[in-house]
């Protein structure tokens, strides 16, 4: 109730009601540098890649072994690769999302698409080195605390393992992935990555098709998990890459989906131009289906809160957050965050926007 209570104060401090043009909103100097800053990235345009079927760890209610894309042939010939990604370019494709099983695995194919196209990132869960060669963002997936780690992914020592190779590492992104059971490790592992000069980011755990174990969230565990990303984005500002409406986009009840209308093709028919259209995710053989597509493909969509999905869902929903100035700031601070996550070589600025905004059309929880 607090935080409806505090929404509404919002909202009628900045007179929500008012209509606002575009040119007026940008009339606000920060609002305006922070817009010119992230359109210059308007023309990336994703897919993403199952690089091969293989994993080093098992982990709990993990994506990719959910669905057939596990079942599909690797296929291990760089050429193949290097002729995919030309004719990737060719179609419009700007930015390649490398994942799969685990790419670190095949270091040599990711190599070549490297070489091919240059901007992307890859889903990691660091416990293989990547060349530096390889300049990709790497996201390294983190789930809780050592004893979590041996607990739900089979691994031992994992964040030390992932710390010693990656620790200042320019591309090293550590994404602490919130579930129901490890709210309370956060802090314990932000510390220790903040101590070794990594950044971190957050996602929350979104269930695979037909899951319904002890990681998935609960409303407290989403209100939880929201006060621990504000908390230690207080805490960390220098280290951890979010915003206050980032967290409210992944924590809110309601899933990514039902929010703002997911644009992939796996629950988007349209054939108009946008990613419904452009966006295709390879399997290891290097098929696509559009039936399955999404950038985590077999994950139920009502309980999608996915930081990768959110990175194309709510940016592309620019408009609907031009109402106001303070709905325009969150929103930014959303496409910030997501470029500083995901893009070499930009940096995350000063959050426009320190309290909660409520995403178009729907309350803050």
């Amino acid at each position: 109730m607090d935080l409806l209570r505090t929404n509404r104060a919002c909202a009628k401090d900045r007179h929500i009601d008012k209509h606002w043009r575009f040119s007026e909103i940008l009339t606000d100097q920060a609002i305006r540098e922070r817009w010119e800053k992230v359109r210059k990235y308007f023309f990336l345009r994703e897919s993403t890649y199952d690089m091969t079927n293989r994993c080093n760890v098992r982990c709990e209610g993990c994506y990719y072994y959910e669905g057939e894309k596990q079942f599909a042939t690797e296929n291990k010939d760089p050429d193949a690769w290097k002729k995919l990604m030309q004719s990737e370019k060719a179609r419009g494709i700007t930015y390649v999302v490398l994942a799969g099983a685990e790419p670190s695995l095949v270091p040599e194919l990711c190599g070549v698409c490297f070489e091919e196209m240059p901007l992307g990132a890859i889903a990691s869960n660091g416990l293989k080195f990547i060349p530096r060669s390889v300049n990709y963002r790497i996201h390294l997936s983190v789930w809780g605390n050592d004893a979590t780690s041996r607990k739900i992914r089979h691994a031992g020592e994992m964040l030390r393992r992932q710390v010693e190779n990656y620790s200042g590492d320019p591309r090293a992104v550590f994404v602490y992935t919130f579930t129901r059971e490890n709210i309370d490790q956060v802090r314990e592992v932000a510390d220790s990555l903040v101590e070794n000069g990594c950044r971190l980011t957050f996602n929350v755990f979104s269930a695979p098709v037909g899951y319904d174990g002890p990681l998935r969230h609960t409303p407290a565990s989403l209100a939880e998990t929201r006060k621990a990303m504000v908390d230690l984005l207080s805490i960390y500002p220098d280290h951890v890459l979010f915003s206050h409406y980032s967290a409210v986009a992944h924590t809110h009840r309601q899933s990514l989906h039902n929010l703002y209308s997911c644009l992939y093709p796996r629950v988007n028919p349209s054939s108009d131009p946008g990613l419904g259209r452009s966006f295709r995710q390879y399997r290891t053989d290097l098929t696509w289906d559009r039936s399955a597509s999404c950038c985590v493909p077999d994950t139920d969509c009502a309980d999608c809160r996915h930081y990768a999905s959110g990175s194309a869902v709510v940016t592309a929903r620019m408009f609907r957050h031009a109402t106001d100035p303070e709905t325009f700031k969150a929103w930014l601070d959303y496409a910030d965050t997501y470029l500083a996550v995901w893009v070499m070589g930009y940096d995350k600025s000063p959050n426009l926007s320190h309290h909660f905004v409520a995403p178009p059309g729907h309350g803050v929880l």
